[in-house]
Order: C-alpha cells, then sequence, then structure tokens
C-alpha cells in the first residue's frame, strides 16, 4: 500500500526502522533527480531545494570550526536566551534525559550555545559534530532541527533521512524557534535530538510549547523592566511640559506626557545625552536613566528633518534585514521583521505608491485583507514616522531610496509568497535609488 508523507511520519512512532527507510529511499531519489516513492513533506522538501541551489553536498559533511570558549561565553552573556534556559530546562531536560534524548540551544546564527541531557547521546552528538559553538545553520549541515526551523519560523521536526546530509541520517532531531515577542525577532532555536529509535512524533508539540512558554517568560521580563523604568520616570515626566517620553534602552516605551503613547521610539545604536533628531519626534533632548531614557521633544526649533534623507533598505543578508535612515542630523538602524521587509521591499519598487488593497492582494493573494495590512503599516510608520506617507502608501518625495539586495535572486526574501517577490526570484529588479 502507497504511504502519504503523513504516513511516513506516523510509521516512524511505531517502526522507526521501516520509516527510515522509506525515507532513505525518498532521499536517493530526490537528490538524483528520480521519482520518488512517496513525495518528502512540503517542509523537507522545500529545505532539501535550498539545500541543492546552494551546491551543499548530501554525500559529505561539511563542519565550520567551533567557536573559542570565550566567544561562546560571550553569546552567552549578550544573547536573550540566558533569560529563558530556566524554562527551556525544566520542561525539556529532565524528560529527554530519561528519553535517551539531549536538549540543544542554538542562537540565531545557529551556533550551539547550549548541550544538556543524555550522557551516551551527548558522546554520539559529538561523533556528529553536534557540539557547543558548532554552525548549524542550514546552509552549513544541511536540513536540520536547528537551521530548517531559523529559515522558515515554525517547529520542524527532521526525521533520520529527511536530513540532507548522509552522516545525519541516523539521528532525529525536532526543533522550535524563539523569537522576541515585542518585535518577532528571531532570538534562537531550541532542539530535542537524539537517535532515531528514541523519537515520536509528539516530540513536536512538546518542544513548541515549551518554546512558546519561553517567549512568555521574555515578555513577563519585558513588561517588569517597563514597570520598574516607569516608577523612576513619573515624577520627572509629572515635572516636565511639553512632550516628553521614557523609553528602555531599545526604545521601548514605559511612560508618556503630552503626546499619544506609542509602543516604541527608534533610536539609534549608540544614543548619547544632548540634543538629537529622533524620528518622529524630532529636536529632542537626551538624559540618561536607569535602565532608559528620558527624552523631551524640542518643539519649533531645529533644522527640517526630511530634506536629504536617505533610506537604506537592506535586503541582503539572510535574516539581517534592516532599514537605514540618514539625513543631517545623524543616522539610526532597525532591523526589519519579515512582513516589514516584504512590505517596505514592495513599496521602495513604486515610487507612486500602493493601495492597502493592492498591497493585500501582492502580499496574500486577497485584496479584502486590507485590515492586516493597515495593521502592519501602522507599525512601520511608528519608526519611519513622515519618512512613510499613507493613501497611497508610498516613501515621501524628498526621501532617497536605496535598495541592497542578495547576490543570488533566489535568496530574496525567501519566506515570502508576494507575487511580486517571487517573480524578483528570478528576475531580479535593478536596485533603486
Amino acid at each position: 500500500m502507497a504511504l502519504s508523507p503523513t504516513d511516513v511520519t506516523q510509521l516512524a512512532a511505531v517502526d522507526a526502522a521501516r520509516a527510515a527507510r522509506v525515507l532513505s529511499e525518498v532521499r536517493s531519489a530526490a537528490i538524483s533527480g528520480q521519482r520518488a516513492p512517496v513525495p518528502p513533506r512540503p517542509v523537507i522538501g522545500q529545505s532539501w531545494a535550498r539545500m541543492m541551489r546552494r551546491g551543499v553536498d548530501p554525500e559529505r559533511d561539511r563542519r565550520s570550526g567551533l567557536l573559542s570558549p570565550e566567544e561562546v561565553r560571550r553569546r552567552r552573556e549578550s544573547t536573550a536566551l540566558r533569560h529563558v534556559m530556566p524554562v527551556l530546562r525544566e520542561g525539556l531536560v529532565s524528560v529527554a534525559d530519561a528519553a535517551h534524548h539531549i536538549m540543544v540551544v542554538a542562537d540565531d546564527e545557529g551556533r550551539v550555545l547550549w548541550r544538556e541531557g543524555s550522557a551516551p547521546v551527548l558522546r554520539k552528538a559529538d561523533g556528529l559534530g553536534f557540539e557547543v559553538g558548532a554552525d548549524w545553520g542550514e546552509g552549513i549541515v544541511g536540513t536540520n532541527g536547528i537551521g530548517t526551523p531559523a529559515v522558515v519560523r515554525r517547529p520542524v521536526q527532521v526525521f533520520a533521512a529527511e536530513h540532507f546530509v548522509r552522516s545525519l541520517t541516523t539521528w532525529t532531531c525536532t526543533g522550535a524557534p524563539i523569537t522576541d515577542p515585542r518585535d518577532g525577532r528571531l532570538i534562537g532555536v531550541v532542539d530535542i535530538s537524539g537517535p532515531l529509535e528514541t523519537m515520536h512524533p509528539a516530540t513536536l508539540a512538546w518542544v513548541d510549547s515549551v518554546a512558546k512558554l519561553a517567549e512568555a517568560r521574555l515578555r513577563e521580563l519585558h513588561l517588569a523592566s517597563l514597570e520598574r523604568l516607569r516608577s523612576v520616570a513619573a515624577p520627572l515626566l509629572a515635572r516636565m511640559g511639553g512632550r516628553a517620553v521614557a523609553v528602555d534602552q531599545d526604545g521601548w516605551t514605559a511612560a508618556v506626557t503630552g503626546m499619544p503613547y506609542t509602543n516604541r521610539i527608534a533610536l539609534p545604536k549608540s544614543l548619547s545625552p544632548g540634543c538629537r533628531w529622533l524620528p518622529p519626534l524630532g529636536l529632542c533632548s537626551v538624559e540618561p536613566l536607569a535602565g532608559g531614557w528620558l527624552i523631551g521633544a524640542v518643539d519649533g526649533d531645529g533644522p527640517a528633518p526630511w530634506g536629504a534623507t536617505r533610506v537604506v533598505l537592506d535586503l541582503a543578508q539572510p535574516r539581517r534585514w534592516s532599514v537605514t535612515v540618514t539625513g543631517g542630523a545623524g543616522s539610526w538602524s532597525r532591523e526589519l521583521s519579515p512582513r516589514h521587509a516584504e512590505l517596505l521591499y514592495l513599496l521602495a519598487l513604486d515610487p507612486a505608491g500602493r493601495s492597502a488593497a493592492s498591497l493585500a492582494e501582492d502580499v496574500f493573494g486577497d485584496p479584502a485583507r486590507t485590515v492586516t495590512v493597515r495593521a502592519e503599516m501602522s507599525r512601520v510608520r511608528r519608526y519611519l514616522g513622515a519618512l512613510l506617507e499613507h493613501r497611497p502608501y508610498r516613501f515621501c518625495e524628498d526621501a532617497e531610496v536605496q535598495l541592497v539586495l542578495p547576490g543570488d535572486p533566489l535568496d530574496l526574501l525567501p519566506h515570502s509568497t508576494a507575487r511580486t517577490i517571487a517573480r524578483h526570484r528570478t528576475t531580479a529588479p535593478a536596485p533603486t535609488s
């Protein structure tokens, strides 16, 4: 009886050896260009296609050098993942150890920062290069439970020969991305791994649930820090006239006076006290607070902000999309979520602008989804301010907009299903300026 891709994953729960044999045949056929007995699951087939385009060798284990202990320590101390390690350990390690799995936590670049769990499995992982400091990005070791979830931004289980590289086909990985609940930026990936006979399809829901608990913990910590900052800033704001806002080090708002509340103020990467230009407030006085900044708008003075402003939309680096604004008062940058990168790219291509219905049809294939588009564009305008106009949505006439695109058109916003972007992956547009 013919099996479907779903049947194979269910078969793995009761007959791991047979499922592994079927998947081995599927992998071999896909790599050789022959017809497979069962099509791979879409998430796996799409990953294999990326690997073949990138020239990853399915028969050779290509490993990058390990990070030094000092660099591992630095990354552990600087990543937000350190705040959720207790949640991950409580939710995963004890069960993983008993079930002969290991828990692996990697940063947003796919570098392994922590490994815990079954000692025998840890030794087996060493033989696969699954070590602290190793790079398990998809482009390095092929389809796997760390690199692939980081690319597709959703939980993925990679069972046996669903791994692209042959040396990993005795292994099973189940990983889920951990994102910053404030802006959706990828922080890292948590993964449960082990020999193929120890894994079960239900592991996917388990790992995903714990990843969501970790994100909830980050949200709690963020709200608690803003509350502490609010208590410090409240008496100062009460004595200030005009528009003022207290923000944390990343620009998230704790309290405002004399102005509408906005979730976040775009700050330069290296803000310092003094008189600064900050969109969308304009000329401001900036004073340090414990855990943040007190920013007061200087109304009625200062140069016109947008007369000679340059906007660089950088989409060249995978998952490192950003917008940089440069003008007479300096420059600032902001990392972009997948959706915001997608929308700003579409607007950069069309100086005349796009309506909400036009963007909805392009991005979602449904012109009626204007509410979703307007909500996202409202979030974009919170940090681009007067640089982005609406009715229709477009960059302002005085802004010089430049696109920085990836060298390979196939790497252009690979998450996007927008029709224009999908077309440009085969015929890249010329960079605009």
